[in-house]
């Protein structure tokens, strides 16, 4: 398919004008940005953005969206967002089409981001019908004889969501969907590289019946845009998803607010002798690569036993070596590009940085444009940026170990705790060396790149603050309220 005949398929039209959504209408103002495919420069769209008063109107808007969403019932915003996923489904191609422009995303990743969106919404709806507290035995306590007491969950207001441009529908209705089941309202800023997701869900909000300054969605910098939300002390809550310089920043400003902070990562996936390689092999390949590495659990060290490392590492490479690079609107590309050529110089100098240190490229390496090839590297320091840094690009670092507890102790070295993969078939191994492993969340027999939308996934150690998946964020974006009386 080519690009222009791609183009013509799309809802965003080249060269449109996009406005902001406040207040349940389409806001423009006097300063936009271009949008364009990041894997060949081609335009997409213009988007406005917000200044200053821009960014009062939206407050002002959300506390209006505020009031109507608290006045609801759990089962009138179930309704609304189920209507929500039904829109989402109807328009999935759509979708689909404008996060593979505006991210470089390949279509076939961009449509599949598309279904878990439906399926984060749908979550949300049943998080909103069992939004529930407890009974407090107050009579467990000496003081209690003659009490009861309940808990209720109550809206915290406005709800503040920066999002980041891999996963640009995907990881912003993981913040959307909770808060609104919630009975919040939110002002979104996404990304300034890929707002046009954001901007077609406002509408398709609209069509659903979502109350007016429920969803507002300003666009710009995070340095303008992004600092003026966090600085507003009438959002009760900001949640974020992004890099640990940025969420230090956050947490130091937010004060007394609720934050919630999704940060970076540095994947690690352990294979042990008896790891069933037919199955992992090619989970690890796509676990690496997808999105050309711009995943916040996407695979980067790999820990290979020394008994079936070779094997591995021939299937691994061979794998690599076989993925189809090109334009991320035509159905047959597996890898495109990332989000910018700034990235991707990045990513070449810390792939040059490791080879002069002695690292040997198996495969890959090669940068064109905003595009890296995938790369897979073996002999890695671990000092080296790509091994202990966040690359967020195509590139693994392979090493290899005797015992399971030294893989173990070397995956627990650094500073990030989101998600690890590890393969084994026993069972005692796995479960001691899950206990072990200092991360949110670890995934056995499978890579750390595995997520489902309705799972608790969230950091420790620098790698974040809070769980997603909706039916444990809606707890974080609610109050917990003790009613107790004597009876």
């Amino acid at each position: 398919m080519s690009t222009l005949t791609a183009m013509k398929q799309t809802a965003i039209q080249q060269g449109q004008e996009v406005p902001l959504w406040i207040g349940d209408e389409p806001v423009t103002t006097g300063s936009t940005r271009a949008i364009s495919i990041p894997y060949d420069g081609t335009p997409v769209a213009s988007v406005c953005e917000a200044d200053e008063s821009t960014m009062e109107r939206a407050v002002a808007a959300a506390e209006e969206g505020a009031e109507a969403m608290a006045a609801l019932t759990l089962y009138e915003r179930a309704e609304i967002l189920d209507r929500m996923r039904g829109l989402l489904a109807r328009d999935a191609e759509e979708f689909a089409r404008t996060i593979a422009s505006e991210s470089g995303k390949p279509i076939r990743e961009a449509r599949v981001e598309a279904e878990r969106g439906q399926q984060t919404l749908l979550a949300s709806a049943d998080a909103a019908r069992g939004l529930h507290g407890e009974v407090v035995p107050m009579e467990a306590g000496p003081s209690g004889k003659g009490r009861w007491g309940i808990t209720v969950r109550e809206p915290l207001g406005i709800v503040g969501a920066i999002t980041p441009f891999n996963f640009p529908l995907n990881l912003a209705l993981h913040k959307i969907g909770p808060a609104l089941a919630a009975g919040n309202s939110v002002i979104h800023k996404p990304s300034e590289s890929t707002p046009l997701a954001a901007l077609r869900f406002a509408s398709l909000a609209h069509e659903a019946g979502l109350p007016r300054g429920a969803y507002n969605v300003v666009t710009g910098s995070g340095g303008t845009v992004g600092e003026w939300l966090v600085r507003n002390d009438r959002l009760a809550m900001i949640t974020f998803t992004g890099s640990i310089p940025v969420g230090e920043q956050i947490r130091s400003r937010a004060g007394l607010r609720r934050v919630m902070l999704e940060l970076g990562n540095n994947s690690s996936l352990i294979v042990e002798p008896d790891a069933d390689l037919d199955f992992i092999v090619p989970r690890a390949v796509a676990g690496s690569f997808a999105h050309s590495g711009q995943v916040c659990i996407s695979v980067q060290n790999i820990y290979l036993h020394e008994v079936i490392a070779g094997e591995f590492i021939q299937r691994f490479v061979d794998g690599a070596r076989a993925l189809k690079i090109g334009h991320p609107l035509d159905d047959t590309t597996e890898v495109s590009s990332l989000i910018n050529v700034d990235q991707a110089r990045r990513v070449e100098s810390w792939i040059n940085e490791a080879r002069a240190a002695g690292a040997r490229l198996l495969t890959g390496g090669a940068r064109r444009g905003a595009t890296i090839e995938p790369t897979v590297l073996d002999d890695v320091l671990p000092r080296l940026a790509v091994s202990c840094k966040e690359v967020f690009g195509p590139v693994v670092s392979l090493h290899r170990y005797t015992r399971l507890e030294d893989a173990v102790e070397r995956v627990n070295s650094g500073n990030y705790g989101l998600q690890v993969g590890l393969c084994t078939q026993n069972l005692n191994n796995a479960f001691r060396a899950a206990r072990a492993l200092h991360y949110g969340g670890v995934i056995v027999n499978d890579v750390p790149a595995y997520r489902a939308d309705h799972m608790p996934y969230g950091g420790a150690r620098h790698s974040g603050i809070g769980r997603e998946g909706p039916r444990y964020a809606i707890e974080e974006m609610t109050e917990l309220k003790l009613i107790c009386w004597r009876a």
